[in-house]
């Protein structure tokens, strides 16, 4: 098999046929003499008929061939599922369908149902299974459904053979539904959470009842993930609302105006002017150059600039008023004046 892949992948694709018909004549001789040593022994054939087959399948089947093909030895259900992007052209194992709500909850974006659908379909006609199992769960009947390009000449049972929206439609989409089709893709990342986090991409459960019960137990652990990290928001600001009510605000605020009005008891009404217009003048600047300052630093705006050295002018000279303030005030009790 070594040798096989390594001259497939150098493109010597005659000694890599060559290496693939040594493999199957091997396999063929194992399968012969296997069936001969069990086929008088009704236990022993029982106990090998099924993995007989199933090397055989393995054996006669052929690249391009139509219909059900065998690409692993321990689970025979796994199928080609072509997705048509060029990093991923192909997927192995069951297709599923996952359903969302249009608008999310305050506790995230939470499945509505997810269900395994074998023998790889077309995706547009698994909406005659998936509407069904969506509405007993949820109790209520789907008023609008907003699919992928995929899910383009669905044949959805009546009512909802008007109510299926595809992405990129341009009949019959009304505002409403247009501002649905951009939510489409919230669904995008759910996937992925499941895939990655709860073990969605890799199934470790065998046959297709595994897959099923794979695919529910992986949909009730992403929402249960998604509950308990809102219950922790909730939990975190009941914990802060009680320490603020528990703490001395009345303290507080007294403190507060009697600081200001020791600061402010120093200057003038003219002083406290000149500083506010500086402040505002210095926030302004920071704005502007904030807005036109580029990844290397540097201000690319030449009123940015200005403003920038004006700010630090004005900044300058509120220092120096400030130590003037605190040497020369009486109310501070300074030796000048």
């Amino acid at each position: 098999m070594k040798k096989h892949q390594r001259y497939a992948h150098a493109r010597q694709f005659k000694r890599a046929r060559r290496e693939l018909r040594r493999l199957a004549t091997y396999l063929g001789r194992v399968i012969r003499d296997i069936d001969r040593q069990v086929r008088h022994v009704p236990a022993l054939d029982a106990i090998f008929r099924p993995s007989l087959f199933l090397a055989s399948r393995v054996r006669e089947q052929k690249r391009g061939e139509r219909g059900r093909k065998v690409y692993s030895i321990h689970a025979p259900e796994v199928e080609c599922i072509g997705k048509g992007k060029p990093h991923k052209p192909y997927e192995f194992g069951v297709k599923v369908s996952v359903a969302t709500t249009i608008a999310a909850s305050r506790g995230g974006q939470l499945v509505l149902a997810a269900k395994a659908l074998p023998g790889s379909p077309y995706d547009g006609h698994t909406l005659t299974t998936v509407i069904p199992h969506i509405e007993r769960i949820v109790g209520h009947e789907i008023q609008r459904v907003i699919a992928d390009k995929g899910y383009r000449g669905h044949g959805a049972p009546a009512p909802y053979d008007m109510r299926v929206h595809a992405s990129e439609q341009r009949r019959g989409v009304t505002a409403s539904i247009k501002r649905e089709l951009w939510r489409r893709s919230a669904v995008e990342p759910v996937i992925g959470h499941l895939k990655s986090e709860h073990r969605l991409g890799r199934n470790f459960l065998g046959g297709s009842a595994g897959d099923a019960i794979n695919t529910v137990l992986a949909a009730v652990g992403y929402n249960f993930a998604r509950l308990v990290a809102w219950l922790r928001g909730l939990w975190c600001a009941l914990l802060a609302a009680a320490q603020l009510s528990a703490s001395p605000w009345t303290d507080a605020r007294s403190a507060s105006s009697d600081h200001g009005q020791r600061w402010g008891s120093g200057r003038d009404d003219s002083t406290r002017r000149a500083v506010h217009h500086r402040s505002r003048k210095y926030r302004a600047a920071d704005h502007d150059c904030r807005r036109h300052q580029c990844p290397g630093g540097q201000l690319t705006d030449p009123t940015a600039q200005r403003r920038r050295r004006s700010a630090r002018h004005w900044r300058q000279a509120g220092s120096d008023s400030r130590d003037v303030g605190r040497q020369g005030s009486p109310a501070r009790g300074g030796e000048g004046g």
